[in-house]
């Protein structure tokens, strides 16, 4: 693959799958992956000293997050990636039988009861963060709102005292941009997240001990008990994996669906009309808020087992790459996918589903708790605060390739 395509703004040339991925460090890289889906649905290029294939059509992204074939391969050692160690016990990377073993006991302790008793939290912590923010008019949103309410959440649901959470904000800073590859990480990169995997390691084993003796009522205290009809329980291995994949992934995607929806909204001033004349049309709004700017722009695959994916054939340990953000703007899934739409999934629009929570078996397993804060956070903001608007200073992203996200964000809020 050799064509070198650049578009006007960026001054980014397309040569291959690694300036694809670059692509999603630009302040708007979906310029940048237009010309990417036109140069094919399946580009194929190198990574990690392994041939990979980047996926960047919507119907072939979808169909391979659900084909049974695509999966992690660290089980059977044929992960692209390469494999790791203790790798089973991470919803993120298990593969059936594995997985569903780990979904099945997990999802009898983080039901939709869990979910909905933290309302009156979240609520709570929403109306706080506002509270001051209104009083002092102009903030950085990521701050002073989209950060600190997330993740007093977490913590909440996992039994975090409130006096650990900055400490948490920062391990989970470091292991976030830890989820990018390797190669790519300085070295201090890579030793902030070897010490934030550790810290959380240790962290975790003490108050799961503290969680057998004295259970609690929160989400780790009902992981710690949970056993299903034949006895099968969580290892302690599994439960640090898991408590740090919620912790990471639920604190880390909402706080970048929250700044990116309030972003939107900011730049698209009828769609926030829209909205503030038709308050039913939030829970829509949020979910075209994760089609428009995905929290997660690529989501790696292995190949398990021989397959074929929209007239392509893979073979058993190759390596794919959904292009998450090249894919939600596929015009071929939806019209007019450069714009912010607030209806676009109202009513029987949800039938084409954005894949900013993936799909299959791997479908996010925080999706119903990352909704329920976000459509009460536009809700506050909508109902309480007269106007929003960007203040004096710079909108800045983190740079980083599958996190996507605002890194400071400054806004003026008034009653």
């Amino acid at each position: 693959m050799t064509a070198v395509v650049e578009p006007e703004t960026s001054g980014w040339q397309f040569t291959g799958i690694l300036s694809a991925l670059a692509a999603s460090r630009l302040p708007d890289p979906y310029p940048c992956y237009e010309v990417v889906r036109r140069a094919g649905t399946f580009l194929d290029g190198e990574l990690a000293g392994g041939p990979v294939t980047l996926v960047t059509g919507h119907a072939e992204g979808a169909a391979m997050l659900a084909h049974p074939a695509f999966g992690h391969g660290y089980r059977d050692g044929v992960a692209f990636r390469g494999k790791v160690e203790d790798g089973l016990g991470s919803l993120l990377r298990a593969d059936p039988p594995d997985h569903g073993r780990l979904r099945r006991l997990v999802g009898r302790a983080f039901t939709p009861s869990v979910v909905a008793a933290l309302v009156p939290h979240i609520t709570a912590t929403v109306n706080a963060l506002l509270d001051d923010a209104l009083e002092a008019g102009e903030v950085d949103a990521v701050t002073a709102l989209t950060r600190p309410m997330p993740l007093r959440v977490m913590c909440r649901l996992l039994g975090v005292p409130e006096a650990d959470e900055a400490e948490f904000g920062g391990w989970a800073d470091a292991l976030t941009r830890g989820l990018d590859p390797r190669p790519l990480l300085t070295p201090a990169e890579n030793a902030a997240r070897n010490h934030a995997t550790t810290a959380f390691d240790d962290y975790f084993r003490e108050l799961i001990a503290r969680r057998r003796v004295q259970p609690r009522d929160d989400l780790l205290s009902r992981l710690v008990a949970i056993h299903d009809d034949d006895g099968d329980a969580l290892s302690e291995r599994e439960l640090l994996e898991l408590c740090t994949l919620l912790l990471v992934a639920g604190y880390e995607t909402t706080v970048n669906l929250l700044g990116g929806g309030i972003l939107a909204l900011v730049r698209n001033p009828d769609q926030l009309a829209a909205l503030r004349a038709d308050p039913a049309l939030v829970g829509p709004a949020v979910e075209e808020m994760l089609r428009y700017d995905a929290p997660i722009q690529f989501i790696g695959r292995t190949i398990l087992g021989d397959a074929e994916i929209g007239g392509r054939a893979f073979a058993r340990g190759d390596g794919v790459i959904v292009a998450v953000g090249a894919a939600n703007r596929d015009p071929d899934a939806f019209d007019e996918p450069d714009r912010f739409r607030v209806g676009r999934f109202a009513g029987g629009g949800r039938a084409r589903r954005h894949l900013g929570f993936g799909a299959g078996i791997h479908y996010c397993l925080g999706a119903p708790l990352a909704r329920v804060e976000a459509e009460l956070a536009f809700r506050a903001l909508l109902s309480r605060v007269g106007s929003f608007s960007l203040a004096d200073g710079d909108v800045t992203f983190r740079e980083q390739i599958v996190i996507r996200g605002v890194r400071s964000l400054p806004l003026r809020l008034s009653r």
